[in-house]
């Protein structure tokens, strides 16, 4: 009986600590962020509305599940602390409750914890966003201006596609060029100094053109000014912010990064990481909570100040190792999953370490 109120009084320390920091924070940057766009919101008339339900209720799941490993972590160190600074850990400890039992309820609250957070970036947490960032499209953001250069997309099997540059503002193409292989083999090869997006027919218009069409050794050209055609890419794949993947669930996503693999867009490490952060977050609740319990179970000169430091000297590691690892992966050859895991698997090593030094 003694084993289950125990269980019961850590649940609601752990979660009531964590749930009290996330809103103080959350409610904090709203405040921070307010005063930030409040420029932004007059300017562009913003409705007091579409500020409240489209974009401020949306940007509180979106903000909170960010940080929630972070105050994972900040709500164990506290309320742990305060417990071994009131000796109770050591009165569990003594009436013959393993250290191992006492991280049960623990690990109980991380996985109702990491459960939400799975849930939430899944599902519930991409179509918000989708409300959130239309919103700051419309209301924060500058319009979008696609500045790649030379750029080549597979845009279906065996269709290459290449531009100089595009305009996304004027949704105009220069030096574009379109190729057909089949079996390896160059069968159809287009050059056009301009393309155009007609919005009334729907297609696209290709300026000064030159076509050659490849039969086995025989070969057939033309030429012309202007030619109304269709492929099997649109405008608006160039008009969007790598942010939009956020508006994707699962299913989605994963659709669209296997089109976008195929069509070899440049971006695709991007998109990766993201599928990957859905996962690897709340699974790094285990592990900051374990870190956590840890580093506070013990009674310490300079009382919770010190491990709260502490605590919140990891935590910062924890996400600083998380952007350098990604870095790695967008702007070098480590694989995006691994770069995503790294920080995870780290400090799963630095987890294990403290827990059997706790537990001695």
């Amino acid at each position: 009986m003694k084993i289950k109120i125990l269980d019961r009084y850590i649940i609601k320390k752990f979660l009531g600590t964590f749930f009290f920091a996330l809103g103080l924070i959350i409610a904090i940057a709203i405040v921070f962020d307010i005063s930030e766009k409040i420029d932004d919101f007059l300017e562009r008339q913003a409705p007091m509305k579409a500020i409240i339900f489209d974009y401020y209720m949306n940007f509180i799941p979106y903000f909170g599940n960010l940080f929630s490993p972070l105050f994972v972590f900040i709500a164990v160190i506290f309320f742990t602390s305060k417990l071994a600074n009131n000796t109770e850990i050591i009165a569990i400890l003594a009436s013959g409750v393993s250290f191992r039992r006492l991280l049960m309820p623990y690990m109980f609250s991380a996985g109702v914890l990491a459960v939400i957070s799975l849930g939430l970036n899944t599902y519930i947490i991409p179509h918000s966003n989708a409300t959130r960032l239309a919103f700051e499209s419309r209301y924060i953001k500058n319009p979008f201006v696609y500045r790649n250069k030379n750029v080549h997309r597979q845009i279906s099997p065996g269709n290459f596609i290449y531009f100089e540059s595009y305009n996304n503002i004027d949704k105009i193409g220069y030096q574009f060029s379109f190729e057909k292989f089949d079996k390896g083999k160059l069968t159809y090869k287009l050059l056009s100094e301009r393309i155009l997006w007609d919005s009334i027919k729907s297609n696209w218009i290709l300026e000064n053109y030159f076509v050659r069409q490849i039969n086995g050794e025989t070969e057939r050209m033309k030429s012309g000014f202007r030619m109304d055609t269709t492929f099997a890419f649109y405008p608006n794949e160039f008009n969007r912010r790598v942010d939009y993947i956020e508006t994707m669930d699962a299913s989605k996503l994963d659709g669209f990064i296997e089109q976008e693999r195929i069509r070899g867009s440049e971006e695709l490490p991007f998109y990766l990481i993201e599928k990957y952060k859905r996962t690897s977050f709340p699974f790094a609740t285990f592990i900051l909570t374990i870190i956590g319990v840890s580093l506070s179970s013990r009674k310490v000169r300079g009382g919770i100040g010190v491990q709260i430091g502490i605590g919140l000297l990891i935590s910062f590691t924890y996400i600083m190792f998380m952007q350098i690892s990604t870095t790695f992966s967008t702007n070098g050859d480590v694989p995006p999953m691994l770069a995503v895991w790294i920080p995870n698997i780290f400090f799963s090593f630095v987890a294990i370490y403290l827990l059997r030094r706790a537990m001695k």
